[in-house]
């Protein structure tokens, strides 16, 4: 375990500043951790080789006096997110060798900060999936248990810091797949508000659901990556133009808890731990209040809808002839069908099959018009829940992680993000907050306490994410 990336944001920046290493150090060790344990772990895709040079630039800008937000922190960045003249594969055979051409604008924002990009992140295909089983490149294990998964889609980012590689790293998250990965393997991971954080650079899947965010070992260095990476970006028309986060100014919260939502199918030892988390809550002075969300049964629905449709609109691009693994055909059909079947995974194909079996024509109004009117419906039991509570809390999954290869039937893959979802359908922030652990066959397995909040009230969940974070420690 390197012993720096168990120190918090707040404490390398104290170091590196005061001389006590440097940011050559930080990143030796990085690469140290990553030669020791990627091969079992396989969170990686790609080291970088001039994660050192970066690191001497850094140590250089420094000694010019300056005092980037993350100037010298290694950090580890999802391969589905362009960074330029590096390989970007989204977790695909298809563009195994493609080079990006130009920067994502996290990846400039991260460069501004000095951030030093150590490698590149293992996925799901395109983001499709929830355990980082659907990779071409291989399974993400987890890091407290290598038997089973680290979640998905963004398992090799959250193993890249659960491992102690780094201290952050970045993910996207289309349904949960931040925030389950981090309940999975322990450590914090934010679902910002949609169009907080551009996705200029990053592969869609989703496009209106998709969100990058952070991953960290505490509440602190996620918010501390968050305030790095947002901002308006003129290049992404789903950005908001005047971000204004509201302040988390009341001393009690109110926190609602849709209780009729959970009460079948999570385990109870998880339910266990997540109640004990509400009465710490309660306990700080806080209001716990039981409350309805009747539409949001229907989030998964209307998810493995809409998601689909847009997945399958998103990935007509990759054809075999712009960009990516071009196969030789009889004809220009035969060249499509032999790229793409040989370039996409089973579950990427699935996707597309289903999302351009409900966008066509005869279906489109039985299937995805009404999708779109039950995520409205949806929007708006938030938007009345949030009339009357400050947060809603639920546990992030309903189990802990789970074996490799244990849910060979997609529909039960899909019902790990029953929880996680309805923010993404919402376009709210959710965040997701180690609260302890459950054992299963004698192994210690992290689990995650959920927190959404209004658009824009990511302040909130950082007030109530350190509280819970307090009870873990």
């Amino acid at each position: 375990m390197n012993e720096h990336t168990q120190k918090t944001l707040g404490e390398l920046k104290d170091m590196l500043e005061n001389g006590e290493c440097s940011a050559v150090d930080l990143v030796k060790k990085s690469l140290k951790t990553i030669k020791e344990e990627n091969d079992e772990i396989n969170a990686y895709l790609e080291v970088f080789d001039d994660a050192l040079e970066e690191a001497e630039e850094a140590d250089k800008r420094r000694k010019k006096g300056e005092q980037g937000a993350l100037l010298g922190i290694p950090i580890a960045v999802k391969d589905n997110m362009l960074i330029e003249g590096k390989t970007v594969s989204a977790g695909s055979k298809i563009l195994e060798n493609y080079t990006a051409s130009y920067d994502a604008f996290v990846i400039q924002k991260l460069k501004e900060s000095g951030a030093v990009i150590v490698g590149r992140t293992n996925l799901d295909e395109f983001a499709m999936g929830g355990s980082t089983e659907n990779s071409a490149f291989g399974v993400v294990r987890n890091p407290h248990d290598k038997t089973r998964v680290a979640g998905g889609s963004s398992g090799g980012s959250a193993a890249a810091v659960a491992m102690g590689s780094v201290p952050v790293s970045l993910g996207s998250d289309t349904g949960g797949s931040i925030r389950e990965p981090a309940a999975f393997c322990g450590c914090v991971g934010l679902k910002p508000t949609y169009g907080t954080v551009s996705r200029n650079g990053l592969i869609a899947m989703g496009s209106s659901l998709d969100q990058i965010g952070p991953f960290a070992n505490t509440v602190d260095d996620v918010e501390l990556l968050f305030r790095v990476i947002e901002g308006h970006d003129p290049k992404d028309s789903t950005s908001l133009l005047h971000p204004e986060f509201a302040t988390a100014d009341k001393n009690t919260l109110t926190i609602g808890v849709p209780r009729s939502f959970f009460k079948e199918g999570v385990r109870s030892d998880v339910l266990e731990q997540f109640e004990a988390t509400l009465e710490m809550l309660k306990t700080a002075g806080h209001t716990i209040k039981d409350i309805e969300l009747p539409y949001i049964k229907y989030s998964l629905p209307v998810y493995y809808i809409i998601m689909p449709a847009e997945a399958s609109t998103n990935l007509s691009r990759f054809d075999g002839m712009r960009y990516g693994l071009h196969v030789e055909g009889k004809d220009l059909l035969e060249e499509y069908k032999k790229s793409r079947g040989k370039g996409f995974g089973k579950e990427v194909r699935r996707r597309i099959m289903l999302g351009t079996y409900v966008l066509s024509s005869g279906y489109y109004d039985a299937y995805y018009g009404k999708a779109t009117t039950v995520r409205k419906m949806i929007q708006d039991d938030f938007t009345r829940a949030f009339k009357d509570c400050d947060a809603i809390a639920t546990p992030t999954t309903p189990s802990p992680a789970f074996t490799i290869g244990e849910k060979e039937d997609p529909v039960s893959m899909y019902l790990t993000d029953i929880f996680t979802v309805p923010a993404n359908i919402a376009g709210i922030p959710g965040i997701s907050v180690p609260m302890g652990s459950v054992t299963r066959h004698d192994k210690k397995l992290p689990i995650g306490f959920q927190i959404m909040a209004p658009h824009m009230h990511e302040n909130t969940l950082f007030t109530l994410g350190r509280l819970v974070e307090k009870k873990t420690n």
